[in-house]
């Protein structure tokens, strides 16, 4: 059975839409006034964060996505939503809105499981695409095996972490949205293909985008390992957390509005 179940479903209109929702929310009065931000950064990780709106100036706008906070050292001009929880779905779903909203370029940033025995807790994984092995991507785009990213978001994230001297890996990631049924077999088949990671969501994300022609990149520290085929967890390490607030400084700088010393 080819999936999605439906045959030709990318030839039909959808029935539900983001112009819909939020022209549904703009008559509950739940659609923010003012400036939109030109970039927006998509988190999952809690102490992530916490660490962001502990350690940084920041404005909490609440709204029909939920809530998001716009980082006053941007002007504004960039923002940052998190505590949704993880997955492609929830992603997806935000995703969608705040590109009907306006926002036009996006950087997911979290935690990916190491692939590869040269990867260690907190190294940095540039996504330079995705295997579509997750629900969402299925629906937007037809069949393939990777979905790719923005090429100058990329590039723009690239040139950050480059201008801060960070160490980086660059390649492949494995989107996978039940990770309670990642197999041996698939772990070791990815490793020998050369792949860095596995996650939840970056391959969904950039289905949407390329469906909605909105930039998206994405950019991981490494959490955890599964390149002795056995799974060992470090989410826990400072190693990680310090990568995770050297990706959010990335991709501040990688969404910054030239006006406000962006690229």
């Amino acid at each position: 059975m080819a999936f999605p179940n439906f045959r030709n479903k990318h030839a039909h209109e959808a029935l539900v839409t983001p112009k819909a929702y939020l022209a549904y929310a703009r008559s509950r009065g739940t659609v923010p006034k003012g400036r939109r931000p030109e970039g927006l950064i998509i988190a999952y990780d809690r102490n992530l964060m916490r660490y962001v709106l502990r350690h940084h100036k920041t404005q909490r706008v609440s709204g029909f996505f939920g809530e998001m906070f716009l980082l006053r050292e941007t002007g504004h001009g960039v923002a940052i939503i998190g505590n949704f929880g993880i997955g492609a779905p929830g992603a997806v779903i935000h995703l969608e809105e705040f590109i009907e909203w306006g926002v036009p370029r996006f950087i997911s940033i979290g935690t990916a499981g190491g692939l590869q025995k040269g990867l260690q807790i907190g190294d940095l994984v540039l996504c330079e695409r995705a295997i579509r092995d997750e629900g969402c991507s299925h629906h937007y785009l037809r069949p393939s095996k990777y979905a790719f990213p923005s090429p100058v978001l990329t590039d723009r994230v690239r040139a950050s972490l480059q201008s801060r001297r960070l160490k980086f890996a660059s390649g492949t990631s494995w989107t996978i949205d039940t990770p309670d049924r990642e197999t041996m077999a698939e772990a070791r088949g990815y490793r020998g293909e050369g792949v860095l990671t596995v996650e939840m969501e970056a391959a969904a994300l950039f289905a949407v985008g390329k469906y909605r022609k909105a930039q998206v990149a994405a950019l991981f520290s490494v959490s955890d390992s599964l390149a002795e085929l056995h799974w060992k967890p470090k989410f826990h390490l400072r190693r990680n957390q310090a990568g995770l607030e050297k990706v959010y400084s990335v991709a501040v700088e990688a969404l910054r509005p030239a006006d406000h010393g962006g690229q």
